[in-house]
């Protein structure tokens, strides 16, 4: 009897989702548990998988369409007598092309057959389907087809084969600049090949983080507020227990430990900070789920670490190494992301000095980390040199005060210039 594979529940306030890409296709073989198509939402991409074994009958969703909770994707029939209906007879002419040897592949370092699968992110995969480029053609620098690859390929493909080249007879030289461009391969356009433009539909997850972004600075009175933080303490430490550090609890000593912890020192003595608003109420919350932004190739994703008030250094950092690598490989799950009580930010790491961080709504606080740089800084009436930090705080000002938000930001700098009260207040 054959079963329908339906659109699964995509957790809290997700209804939709888009197919992204099938992994088999009608006629063939499948077997229970295995993956037969990826759906992406605006927060997670989702796999869904066979019900039973069988043969993948009929696929009802196209890659592309938008589909609802409860939907029929597919539909899968029991044996393997039911694909073959589905699967009309090889001609005479494929036999014999499926007898004979390949013909040699250019020496061009696409050197993968055809039939041959291509792990490649969701991006990567966006952009071979508008060009009707095969993946299976596309050579990874670092283990999956990226966008960067495709690109790669894309140039190769426009550039003429050296042969063909030297065949051509000699064109004369125009006296005058020519206005003609080249002709474009099919499926691609003139502005993918010259460089000077490219069209890349926006992912799910792009569109909400636009959306979502535009809404808080919609919505909220969002103010910021800055200062700067000597990080000599802190490195000091970090470079005196890091190697017992990672050897006794098998991970590296960070900064981002030492950062949440301030931040939930600070929230516990400035709590309006760890509220929200709903309708006419704020709600403040007395537990510390701290967000933690990573930049992901499909866009920013904000994974959290649950407790951090109740977790060692040794269990944020395991946990924020954990989150951070698994959405980079888009392999979270929804309950990884939803339900941050404050956001962190480090745009340090990609070398920023100093920027705004925008709210991660319903939040009213976020903290933005920076780069750290060696300045001359005024010490006990004396100039010395010193790693400092600058540090903004971004809050929603309908419930927090700017005193709170400047006090706030205070206690998180003393709390980094003395590591030791860490341990007692974060």
């Amino acid at each position: 009897m054959p079963v329908e594979i339906r659109v699964p529940a995509l957790g809290e306030s997700v209804v939709d989702a888009t197919v992204a890409k099938w992994r088999k296709r009608e006629g063939e073989a499948v077997t229970q548990g295995e993956v037969l198509v990826e759906l992406e939402t605006d927060k997670v991409n989702l796999e869904v998988s066979a019900e039973q074994s069988g043969v993948l009958q009929k696929i009802v969703k196209q890659q592309g369409e938008t589909v609802g909770v409860g939907e029929v994707l597919a539909v899968i029939a029991e044996g393997a007598s039911a694909g073959a209906a589905a699967q009309p007879a090889p001609s005479k002419a494929a036999e014999a092309a499926e007898a004979a040897p390949p013909a040699a592949l250019p020496e061009n370092g696409l050197d993968r057959m055809p039939s041959e699968p291509a792990a490649a992110t969701p991006l990567a995969r966006r952009i071979a389907a508008e060009h009707n480029i095969d993946l299976a053609q596309v050579r990874p620098e670092h283990g999956r087809v990226t966008k960067e690859d495709v690109l790669g390929y894309l140039e190769h493909a426009a550039s003429p084969a050296p042969q063909a080249a030297a065949a051509a007879p000699a064109a004369p030289q125009p006296t005058q600049a020519s206005s003609v461009e080249p002709p474009a391969s099919p499926g691609v356009s003139l502005g993918a090949l010259h460089g000077h433009e490219e069209r890349v539909r926006l992912s799910r997850r792009r569109q909400t983080i636009a959306q979502r972004l535009v809404q808080a600075q919609h919505t909220a009175a969002m103010l910021t507020t800055f200062n700067e933080v000597d990080m000599s303490a802190i490195m000091e430490v970090r470079k005196r227990r890091k190697d017992g550090f990672k050897e006794r609890y098998g991970v590296s000593l960070g900064f981002m430990s030492f950062f949440t912890k301030a931040v939930v020192g600070a929230l516990k003595a400035f709590p309006r900070l760890n509220a929200e608003i709903q309708g006419d109420e704020m709600v403040l919350k007395y537990y510390y789920d701290i967000g933690i932004a990573v930049g992901a190739e499909e866009g920013l994703v904000v994974p959290v670490v649950r407790d951090a008030d109740r977790k060692s250094f040794a269990e944020i950092e395991r946990e924020i190494a954990s989150l951070a690598q698994r959405a980079r490989e888009n392999a979270l799950i929804l309950s990884e992301i939803q339900g941050g009580t404050f956001t962190i930010t480090n745009g340090g790491v990609f070398g920023s000095l100093l920027s705004t961080p925008i709210l991660n709504g319903p939040q009213v606080g976020i903290l933005g980390m920076h780069k750290i740089e060696e300045r001359p800084i005024a010490l006990n009436g004396q100039v010395v040199i010193r790693p400092m930090m600058y540090l903004a705080v971004s809050y929603d000002h309908r419930i927090v005060d700017g005193r709170e938000a400047v006090q706030f930001l205070v206690r998180v700098k003393e709390l980094l210039e003395d590591p030791e009260t860490l341990l007692l207040e974060g």
